[in-house]
């Protein structure tokens, strides 16, 4: 959504790198750049007004003049003003102290309300809740049908009374929609439901009809959270739509849907500063599972390029098994060698986490690698999985005995070339050396050992020596000269307690003058070693 505008920022902040010094000329330069990306970006103008403003009476600040980096600073002030337009603080929503909690769905038709009801009570259900969706849209053909399919789908009940609008195009009133809402709350508090979330018409336009309906819709069940979903993708006219909105019902928060749309994205960074109300969730596909809680200070991050490693560490956190993650650590401590089994299983984990495209965009500075990004095909993974699972169980353990009759039979069964069975095997092999050294200590190739880990010197498994403690020279002369003493003759080969150095030693003692006592005056030695010898 975001990749235009985030490539235009990125190169304007490029041109501020290595300056020790800003200008007044320099920062008016980048301000201008930053408001001409956000024009293209369809951003409202009054925004873009207050945001450049802001920027730029920060910029010709003490913050960076007085800064170490100044052209980093800047980005640290845009990075902030960002997060300021698109919210500030994260909002979650408020559950009722007395359940229910009633949500109610508004926006225009074709926004996504009806799927957004479904992702969202399939998060309440993972986070233990008790949703049920209730059907109060009877204007658009089928409405209430999709939404007991997309209810279906996300395993939670639907309350549907009335069957809508079964295809007929006409604009007339179907049925009561008040009523049928109305009525969805009393039926979850007798059913024991702690959250309702009311389904309700859209329309192609702002209209008067849709106003009042949505208004009545408001008056009769007394929402706890009024949810306005919006089409991320709609542009310059999300200004003017959620105007009309938060005037005719007056919602709570902000939904952005179709995020992972190619549009320019000006709708997320114009709504919640024009209206006064928190993005608090957003969609970022067709799965019921994408969907995210909005986090402004998250997305200005992914704006600017610096990633969103949170997100994509909480998504890991739900995807992937606790115990199997602590069944392959334990395996890794203990040295064992992993397998394509194991390898197996990792896969799969991360493909409950989603979409790999999204992943990697999540990581600091793959703004740089876009194209290598999109160019990735999702499908790859899945022709890995159909590789291994071709394999025998003794072939993904040992992978050593695949021969060359073995990959061709692998490739065979998993309607592949032979070829791509090397590759595989080949990057399997590289992995299970990056294992093994982490098994051993040694960290990451091409990094330093990790302190605290089993064999983190030199060389792993080997034992190093405790180090002796290096006395300085004592300050009394006496002492000092019989330290001299003692050093000189540990030199030559040790004092009266000390064995004899073993034959062949670096000091060229071998033999039986390896076995005598050494005596020093009957070495040819300097006058000044003579005197210290006494």
């Amino acid at each position: 959504m975001f990749n235009s505008l985030s490539d235009r920022l990125t190169a304007t902040f490029k041109n501020l790198r290595g300056r020790g010094r800003l200008s007044e000329a320099d920062i008016d330069a980048t301000v201008r750049e930053i408001r001409r990306a956000l024009l293209d970006a369809d951003v409202a103008v009054p925004v873009v007004r207050e945001f450049a403003a802001a920027v730029r009476e920060r910029a010709l600040g003490v913050e960076v003049s007085g800064a170490l980096n100044p052209a980093q600073q800047v980005v640290k002030i845009v990075n902030e003003e960002l997060v300021e337009i698109l919210g500030g603080a994260t909002r979650t929503l408020q559950l009722a102290k007395v359940p229910p909690t009633v949500i109610m769905l508004a926006g225009l038709q074709g926004a996504g309300k009806t799927t957004l009801a479904g992702k969202l009570a399939h998060a309440l259900k993972q986070q233990g809740h008790t949703p049920v969706l209730v059907a109060a849209d009877l204007q658009r053909p089928n409405a209430v049908t999709q939404l007991s399919v997309v209810a279906e789908r996300a395993g939670v009940p639907v309350f549907a009374p009335h069957p809508g609008n079964q295809g007929a195009e006409t604009d007339a009133v179907i049925g009561d929609p008040v009523g049928v809402a109305r009525d969805g709350v009393a039926y979850a508090r007798e059913k024991q439901h702690d959250v309702v979330i009311v389904d309700t018409a859209g329309r192609l336009g702002v209209d008067a009809v849709l106003m009042q309906q949505a208004s009545d819709i408001r008056s009769a069940i007394s929402p706890d959270e009024v949810l306005f979903v919006i089409d991320a993708m709609i542009g310059q006219d999300a200004v003017n739509t959620a105007t009309a909105f938060l005037e005719g019902v007056d919602f709570t928060g902000v939904v952005l849907s179709k995020l992972d749309g190619d549009a320019r994205g000006g709708a997320a960074l114009s709504v919640a500063k024009v209206t006064g109300r928190p993005i608090m969730f957003a969609s970022t596909g067709e799965k019921l599972t994408d969907f995210e809680v909005f986090h402004p200070d998250r997305m200005a991050g992914r704006i600017l390029d610096m990633g969103d490693v949170l997100t994509l560490i909480e998504q890991a956190e739900r995807a992937f098994d606790a115990e199997q993650a602590e069944k392959m650590a334990a395996k890794v401590a203990q040295g064992k060698d992993f397998t394509l089994a194991d390898f197996l299983v990792q896969m799969q984990q991360m493909k409950k986490m989603g979409s790999m495209k999204k992943m990697l965009g999540m990581l600091p500075g793959m703004g740089q690698m876009r194209e290598a990004i999109e160019s990735f095909d999702e499908r790859e993974v899945d022709r890995i999985e159909a590789i291994i699972h071709s394999m025998t169980p003794g072939e993904r353990e040992n992978p050593k005995i695949i021969n060359g009759s073995r990959r061709a039979r692998i490739a065979r069964g998993a309607g592949t070339t032979t070829t791509a069975v090397n590759q595989l095997l080949e990057r399997f092999d590289g992995a299970q050396k990056m294992m093994r050294q982490m098994s051993r200590g040694g960290g990451m190739p091409g990094m330093p050992p990790m302190p605290g880990m089993p064999g983190a010197g030199k060389r792993a498994g080997a034992r190093q020596a405790p180090q002796k403690k290096v006395k300085g020279k004592s300050g009394n002369p006496a002492k000092r000269a019989q330290q001299e003493r003692e050093q000189l003759q540990r030199a030559l080969g040790g004092g009266p307690s000390a064995p004899a150095a073993p034959k062949g030693s670096s000091f060229g003692l071998g033999g039986a003058a390896a076995e005598a006592s050494v005596d020093p005056s009957t070495l040819d030695l300097p006058d000044d070693l003579k005197k210290l010898l006494g």
